[in-house]
């Protein structure tokens, strides 16, 4: 992740862009309701793509020999929830295209697909399932931003085993040895992501709780009694 420009053979790139075209126009439909309904999150809503954008612009070497980084997509989808990230995600990975060349056009459907869709709706889901379990904001953002940054670099793992098999052993010796070079290096990686995102919703719930009350994020602030 990011699979660079003309990696991908021609039908690939293509079944991938289909694949991710419903959910980016679905994530466009989100974004316009949230602005028209609720215009006061639109600097949040900002700030959410703004810290994707940073955190997937960083490229760090690995020990495999290629390169990794966060992805900032799981906060994101807290927040705002994953059809949202689905656009805000696929905008991301087209400007860093363009402006930084990390991935490139004709596999942006492919890198939208790891990153803007299955890795949000990855991280949510286990947010969601830490909530209902009894965790609070800050253990739910860990896991969520830990899980859906693994669960991008396993999707694209998964795509280029896809697309490049082994000669011997077919999809399954690709994808075990994919694996190996992202999603086993990417461990420590998404272990910082998810702690870095407890420190980004510690400073959000101090100074911008009601935003975050508001999101449905943390229950309403007691009323103070007034002084007599």
């Amino acid at each position: 992740m990011h699979i660079a420009e003309g990696f991908l053979p021609p039908l690939h790139a293509v079944g991938w862009t289909v694949a991710a075209a419903p959910f980016v126009v679905h994530g466009a439909r989100a974004v316009v309701k949230e602005v028209r309904e609720h215009p006061e999150n639109t600097l949040l809503l900002g700030a959410a793509g703004a810290f994707t954008f940073v955190l997937s612009a960083i490229k760090l070497p690995s020990v495999t020999g290629s390169s990794s980084h966060p992805t900032g997509t799981g906060a994101g989808a807290v927040l705002f929830r994953p059809p949202v990230m689905a656009l805000l995600g696929t905008v991301v990975l087209l400007f860093q295209a363009l402006l930084l060349a990390h991935g490139g056009l004709t596999t942006l459907g492919a890198n939208a697909f790891s990153m803007a869709i299955v890795g949000p709706w990855a991280g949510y889901g286990a947010y969601r399932l830490t909530r209902s379990l009894g965790g609070g904001l800050l253990p739910g953002v860990f896991v969520a931003m830990l899980v859906a940054d693994l669960a991008t670099y396993v999707t694209t793992a998964l795509q280029l085993a896809l697309a490049f098999p082994d000669a011997d052993s077919g999809f399954a010796g690709a994808a075990v040895k994919f694996l190996g070079v992202f999603a086993v290096t990417q461990i420590p990686l998404a272990v910082g992501e998810g702690l870095l995102g407890v420190l980004l919703f510690r400073v959000l719930t101090t100074n911008a709780r009601p935003e975050l009350e508001r999101l449905g994020l943390l229950p309403p602030a007691p009323a103070q009694e007034e002084v007599r």
